[in-house]
């Protein structure tokens, strides 16, 4: 797989699932969960999507899909479970002034995914699909 090619195929694999989550957590959040417990939800939902598309799409992956796992979910449970609540939890309270609830939820989510998606890259590429040292 081409080298330039996997950014382009990251972005297409986070669209897919960004729309996953953000579906998930807005439909929680209005039957009444509370935001950090929809998120936990939503992001597990989408991260099984995720692994497995970027294992086999983005990255071309043919590694040990065991402990490519591991460490799948140590990069990915770190943006989702760490970065992102801690985005939302600061980013809602502060947008709430100037924007509806809702909108403050969507807002405060998309910065936190952009965090999250930087750090996913950078870390799946160099970490948890690399290919093997030859």
């Amino acid at each position: 797989m081409k080298k330039s090619t996997k950014p382009l195929r990251f972005i297409l694999v986070g669209i897919a699932n960004t729309a996953i989550d953000f579906i998930v957590l807005l439909s929680l959040t209005t039957f009444g969960l509370p935001l950090v417990v929809a998120n936990f939800i939503s992001t597990s939902v989408a991260l099984t999507f995720s692994f497995f598309a970027n294992r086999s799409f983005t990255f071309g992956s043919t590694g040990k899909k065991r402990s490519q796992a591991v460490r799948f979910l140590l990069v990915t449970l770190v943006g989702l479970w760490v970065l992102q609540p801690i985005v939302l939890v600061l980013a809602v309270p502060a947008l709430e002034g100037m924007l509806s609830r809702e909108a403050s939820i969507v807002v405060a989510k998309l910065i936190a995914t952009v965090v999250s998606m930087v750090w996913n890259y950078l870390l799946y590429d160099s970490l948890v699909f690399r290919k093997p040292q030859r």
